[in-house]
């Protein structure tokens, strides 16, 4: 079996057809998912790109591995102590060399280790081919480089391909010949005046006044960016951003399209098992973020699953998974050994009949590149716990009814207690569990590593916070005031992003 791993950075399940959206942005995806299985609550362990692909392909929680952040120390996955041996094919190899065990000649197509200069996640691939744009590459240029790939392995045997693309990913640089599909179509229905227009007076980087990354550290607006508005102020401002955004998926999938057809000119497509999926989503103003990462919740941290090839059950899949569940999911899929030091469980069994009931109780992400926090979902339920801000307006823990309120507009955790600290309690089990495996070796716990029984997430709080935030209180706080903001200036100029009130406070602030 041929297995192609197609991995979109950025991509958002609601804004696809497969998914219920009512823009025509991805008819190729869609006829991925017309045969085969869709995941509706799939979840990025940790987010955003460094952490969630380190944990995909090392199948280990980032507590494990250390890597929450996109810089300092916790950039880099923690040695593995005194039990390293010469090379990887011990109970914590990574996903690629368990499938290079099994006789899979693996390659990536990705600019992704250069960019965040994480060269671990080659870790078990052949091959590696750097498309040579830093994350800013087109469909255009990734699909030459999977042409070239095909043209001298596509009749193999047994081979992995993971392929990334990045066109959903901020600027939206799609060519502007290729035009606006969308035009005058309408609007995600959640978004009204009202809601922009607090969401302009507020504050936070990529909110709506502050909407690129520049305007923390005094700078402009980006130069060459046609598709992305200076800021979004009102709901034509909005339409642009969505349109840029939605054109980047449709540019995207067309070349997805062209992978998919190549397949089938081939004669392998039924031999092919194909994945889609994303690294992380994207906020496109939910919790006044647009066009970011930033966040623990459901937005940034909930990502497509598409699975269609030889022994898929079609259907729908809607238990709660880690993307880390599917390295197990894969190699048990194909025959394959998989590794004890994994934190992932195999849903080997729901793909294959589409009835087995193998989606976990509850799940917990982490965000440490934008903010410190960690979300719990369960249920039908969404807890944020927020222990460093980001410079952004969030309380200590927000609580959200998904089902009801599934862009996170309606924060009920003064107003439901019980079950904010049914939510606590959770994060707290999970935070132990984790501990106890790295105590005592189990799942993707080393005993003897270094720093094994250290949070992530608080090593970065000690280092001074998320890495993008960094050295920006100053520079954003004037900011805040020449735009009339001054009120906001104070509050990050006190806090500096560390919210130091406890949930109990908190949640008492609401009697």
């Amino acid at each position: 079996m041929r297995i192609l791993y197609i991995d979109c950075d950025s991509l958002r399940p609601d804004h696809l057809g497969c998914y219920g959206y009512h823009r025509d942005t991805s008819p190729n995806i869609d006829r991925l998912a017309e045969n085969g299985q869709r995941f509706t609550n799939c979840y990025a362990s940790d987010v955003p790109c460094g952490p969630s692909r380190t944990a995909l392909l090392s199948g280990r929680f980032g507590f494990h591995t250390g890597v929450d952040n996109h810089a300092g120390i916790n950039a880099d996955v923690r040695p593995r102590g005194p039990d390293r041996g010469v090379g990887n094919d011990g109970n914590h190899r990574t996903f690629p060399t368990a499938l290079r065990e099994e006789g899979y000649h693996t390659a990536l197509v990705s600019p992704f280790p250069q960019r965040h200069n994480a060269v671990h996640v080659l870790d078990g691939f052949n091959e590696w081919i750097d498309t040579k744009g830093n994350g800013g590459e087109r469909a255009d240029v990734v699909y030459e480089a999977v042409e070239n790939w095909l043209d001298d392995n596509v009749t193999d045997d047994d081979w992995f391909l993971h392929v990334n693309f990045w066109d959903p990913h901020t600027h939206y640089d799609t060519p502007t010949e290729f035009g606006n599909p969308f035009e005058g179509e309408p609007l995600p229905g959640w978004m009204d005046e009202e809601r922009l227009a607090d969401h302009y007076e507020s504050y936070g980087p990529h909110s709506a006044q502050d909407v690129h990354h520049g305007y923390l550290y005094g700078e402009g607006p980006p130069e060459g960016v046609p598709r992305v508005p200076d800021e979004i102020a009102d709901m034509e401002d909005y339409r642009r951003w969505i349109d840029g955004y939605d054109v980047g998926i449709r540019y995207m999938d067309r070349y997805i399209g062209r992978i998919l057809d190549r397949l089938e000119a081939e004669g392998v497509r039924e031999d092919t098992l194909v994945v889609l999926s994303a690294d992380h989503g994207e906020n496109l103003g939910e919790l006044n973020v647009y066009g970011d990462h930033q966040t623990a919740d459901h937005w940034t941290a909930r990502v497509p699953l598409v699975v269609d090839g030889p022994g898929v059950a079609p259907g729908t899949d809607d238990g709660l998974h880690y993307h880390l569940d599917l390295p197990p999911t894969l190699t048990e899929f194909v025959d394959g050994d998989v590794p004890a030091g994994w934190d992932g469980r195999s849903f080997a069994g729901s793909l294959a009949d589409g009835e087995d009931d193998t989606g976990r109780s509850s799940l917990v992400v982490t965000q440490g590149t934008w903010a410190c926090q960690r979300g719990v979902r369960w249920d039908d339920w969404l807890l944020i716990r927020t222990h460093h801000d980001g410079l952004k307006d969030f309380a200590p823990v927000e609580l959200y009814d998904i089902a009801s309120d599934p862009h996170e507009t309606n924060d009920l955790a003064q107003e439901r207690p019980d079950i904010v600290r049914e939510g606590v309690s959770l994060l707290a089990d999970w935070q132990s569990e984790r501990l106890s495996e790295a105590a005592v070796g189990e799942n993707g716990g080393i005993p003897d590593a270094p720093r094994s029984l250290v949070d992530p997430l608080f090593e970065i709080m000690r280092e001074g916070g998320p890495h993008y935030t960094r050295g920006a209180v100053e520079s954003y706080s004037e900011r805040l005031r020449e735009t009339g903001r001054a009120e906001h200036a104070r509050t990050i100029k006190r806090t500096r992003g560390v919210v130091e009130e406890s949930v109990d406070a908190y949640l008492d602030g609401g009697d």
